[in-house]
């Protein structure tokens, strides 16, 4: 490994201004599980300064109003997600990804901005978060704007940020009378914690009608996949078996997988199916509990 840098601002303007000086060459320290890895592994040969984000307080932040909704520091642990009381009341969605990221040491550190900046097809928190039409919180040397989740990642291990540019926050709407959400994956075994296949959903319920849904595969395509056709599909539809085995086999048909060590084609496509309908469940009977 070559000689790199390191720096610990204590504010985001700080750490825009470095990263923006760096030109390309530096990169955002939120927990580590991730990038150090990518260093020690020669990833990254081109970087030359680490820009610590624990020290930056909106990074860190975690405000939650049951009105106005959520927003997530981008380096907030996974465990101060899981173990904050009114947070697992109203997004179970996200504790069920908060709570399966490695194991108890690596959420101690990882964090779920830093899972959407590691923008890999099979990061476990981001189909989560489109379930629950999250927008990613940028700043930058030209100010600030908003992304919405499904629309950041932009390929294998890459996104929409841009020269100086670092993702602060995660907002999350509200959650409304009659809606629920889940996420479910599939892993080969204990021992290889990465996705063959994963589905992040949420429905709004209305009565046992679906008012609207949205639907998110993991490591089925180039990016996390956003399947806003099932939503569209299944809105106005009773919420029963019928209707979920539609929304299986339009996330079936959506997915274009590889064929790797982890599953075949054929494989991950009947997860997608089997995953979905069974998310979906879950998120439904969750709806019903929040009517």
């Amino acid at each position: 490994m070559h000689w790199i840098d390191f720096t610990s601002p204590h504010s985001v303007r700080e750490a825009v201004e470095l990263l923006n000086d760096a030109n390309g060459s530096a990169r955002v320290l939120a927990g580590g599980t991730d990038l150090l890895v990518q260093l020690r592994g020669g990833r990254f040969d081109d970087v030359n300064l680490v820009v610590d984000g624990k020290n930056i307080p909106e990074l860190n932040e975690i405000t939650y109003d049951p009105e106005g909704g959520l927003t997530l520091g981008a380096a907030v642990p996974c465990y101060r997600i899981y173990g904050n009381a009114a947070i697992s009341r109203a997004y179970p969605g996200l504790i069920d990804s908060a709570s399966l990221i490695g194991g108890t040491q690596i959420q101690g550190r990882a964090s779920f901005g830093g899972n959407l900046c590691n923008s890999t097809p099979s990061g476990d928190s981001i189909p989560a978060m489109i379930a629950h039409s999250a927008v990613a919180n940028i700043e930058g040397p030209d100010g600030h704007r908003h992304v919405a989740v499904e629309d950041f990642c932009t390929g294998p291990g890459s996104n929409v940020l841009g020269r100086g540019e670092m993702l602060v926050s995660i907002s999350f709407p509200a959650p409304t009378s009659g809606f629920g959400a889940n996420y479910m994956r599939f892993i080969p075994r204990n021992e290889m914690d990465i996705a063959v296949a994963g589905a992040g959903t949420s429905v709004v319920l209305d009565g046992d009608t679906i008012k609207s849904a949205r639907v998110a595969l993991a490591a089925v395509a180039p990016t996390p996949l956003y399947v806003s056709a099932i939503g569209d599909a299944i809105a106005g539809k009773p919420a029963n078996d019928d209707t979920l085995a539609e929304a299986g086999q339009m996330a079936k048909d959506a997915a274009t997988p590889i064929t790797d060590m982890r599953g075949t084609i054929e494989y991950r496509k009947h997860l997608c199916d089997v995953l979905t309908r069974r998310s979906l469940q879950i998120a439904i009977d969750r709806a019903k509990e929040n009517a």
